[in-house]
């Protein structure tokens, strides 16, 4: 094909779902180089999920949609929909590149270059710590190398062969990838929007998906700045809202509570990034500056468990002590793998038909060998057996008085391992309060209710008020349930997918929630719990 000599809005477009479409079938290869700042083998999957986003708006505009909307549903969705450490970063990348692009008509050469350098700057201005050997070395040299040659073809071939040297530098740059045997998890993924930028502008074929392969070598020593940055145990992100001159001192509040800190955005709305082992203050900070919404914790320390091909956790993991920790009762894998990655110490299995008794709460206690330790009931019929710990040990024991697995995952926001327990179950109690509920059973006799009648084998949704919904169709069933749930205070639904749930039934859901309160975010799990298909909680 002719190689283009301008990019139009419907290039661009293309480009970027290219590009989102390489990341996704590269998404494992790119998790498993993943060792900086932390082996926790998510870049490939952040980077993706970031896209992901990105594509979804862009297939909501029409065919014919000028440069500017084009750009700005860009910027906008990858600010909202960013993942992570590298997420967050590729955002800011994406929006410093398009910042200065007009409103209508096509990129030029000049455009695309000074939107390169832009992408850079505002990506390095984004980190507090700047690190060479990283996604910012690979941006870096792809806007230098962009700044030779004449066509837009060539440029974009220069910035791609510039990207992808300064990627195999990156193990000179930084010992960890050295150590590993690998390049830049970052840098690899970023070398893919310059691939698709040449496949599109020139119709170069696009590189193919590498094999999985052998483990990787394992890490025998592990530097002092990684063992510093291994040891913050979560990783905590949100978006904020607040006031633009407010964000420098929040920023300096944050360098006091963690690293690997990326805050992007702008007027009032920004995507905060941080590993800490400070999850509550780090969320209080964001309080003195705005509202911060769409809370996601991750623990860290569990996914460098999981990612031993990279390191010997065993031997390399920092211990972690905690002043308080967390028993909780839940329901299924997916559950307790969820209330793990939040900090859990103790997980017991029970429930609505399985409640455990109070000698496996006391054991449970115990083995947590904390001076100070929370209960999460998640059932109103285990708190009063929890309620009896507390005189039985030698430690001090609260109960948050959850009632559901969905208002426990709300709670443990505001947990901080390292605070004393009647602080943390304060905390705790105040998020689990921002939290209602809903489930979604199947009915096993006939009766009557508020509702109407029920008859064997409906589906009925249950929410604080009681059974709300009764339908023959799960699907009817949870959306009248998700209705009326959602209010106009509600601005992020967690949905849990039980034993009984479908890819069908949860799309149901999703467009439901799309067409009814597209402003609501909507996080969906894997629970695994039994009897309860669909659990759901507004927060």
């Amino acid at each position: 094909m002719t190689s283009l000599t301008t990019l139009s809005a419907a290039d661009l477009s293309r480009a970027v779902r290219t590009f989102e479409a390489l990341l996704r079938a590269q998404k494992e290869v790119i998790n498993r180089l993943n060792v900086y700042p932390v082996p926790d083998g998510d870049t490939g999957t952040n980077m993706s999920l970031t896209m992901a986003s990105v594509a979804q708006k862009l297939a909501e505009l029409p065919d014919a949609a000028p440069l500017g909307e084009v750009t700005s549903a860009i910027a906008t969705s990858s600010l909202m929909g960013a993942r992570g450490n590298s997420g967050v970063i590729l955002s800011q990348m994406l929006r410093g590149l398009l910042a200065d692009f007009s409103s209508d008509g096509d990129v030029d050469v000049a455009a695309l270059r000074a939107g390169l350098r832009r992408a850079d700057e505002l990506a390095r201005q984004a980190v507090s710590h700047p690190v060479e050997g990283t996604i910012l070395s690979v941006a870096r040299a792809a806007a230098e190398a962009a700044q030779s040659g004449e066509a837009l073809g060539e440029v974009v071939r220069n910035a791609r062969d510039g990207a992808k040297a300064a990627l195999a530098r990156t193990p000179e740059q930084l010992p960890v990838l050295k150590q590993a045997g690998v390049v830049d998890s970052g840098g690899t993924g970023l070398v893919l929007w310059f691939d698709a930028l040449c496949h599109v502008v020139n119709g170069d074929p696009l590189p193919v998906t590498p094999a999985l392969g052998d483990p990787l070598p394992e890490m025998t020593t592990v530097s002092e700045e990684q063992a510093t940055l291994a040891a913050l145990r979560f990783e905590v992100m949100f978006l904020l809202e607040g006031s633009d001159d407010a964000v420098v001192d929040f920023r300096a509040a944050w360098e006091l509570l963690g690293d690997s800190i990326v805050i992007i955005g702008g007027d009032g709305l920004y995507n905060c990034h941080i590993h800490t082992d400070h999850i509550g203050p780090a969320i209080e900070a964001a309080l003195a500056v705005g509202r911060p919404r769409d809370i996601r914790v991750s623990d860290l320390l569990e996914q460098v468990r999981e990612e031993a091909w990279v390191m010997a956790a065993t031997t390399t993991a920092t211990p972690y002590a905690q002043t308080t920790a967390v028993v909780a009762v839940v329901a299924g894998d997916g559950v307790a793998s969820l209330y793990r990655s939040l900090g859990v110490s103790q997980l017991i299995y029970g429930g609505q038909t399985m409640n455990p008794s109070t000698a496996e709460l006391v054991a449970a206690v115990k083995a947590t060998g904390a001076a100070s330790v929370i209960i999460l009931p998640n059932n109103k019929n285990i708190r009063a057996v929890a309620e009896q710990v507390n005189d039985l040990v030698d430690v001090e024991v609260h109960v948050v008085p959850t009632t559901s697995v969905v208002e426990g995952l709300g709670a443990l926001v505001g947990f901080n391992a390292s605070l004393g327990g009647e602080v943390n179950a304060q905390a705790m109690k105040n998020f689990a309060d921002g939290v209602t509920t809903g489930e979604v059973t199947q009915a096993v006799r006939d009766t009557d209710s508020p509702a109407g009648p029920v008859r064997e084998g409906d589906w009925i949704g249950l929410s604080d008020a009681g059974i709300v919904a009764i339908n023959p169709s799960l699907g009817e069933a949870l959306c009248t349930l998700a209705g009326v749930m959602v209010d106009e205070d509600c601005e992020l639904v967690t949905v849990l997918e039980g034993q009984g749930a479908s890819a069908e039934v949860t799309e149901i859901l999703l467009a439901y929630l799309a067409a009814h309160a597209s402003d609501v975010e909507v996080d969906v799990h894997v629970g695994g719990q039994p009897l309860y298909p669909y659990l759901l909680g507004c927060e």
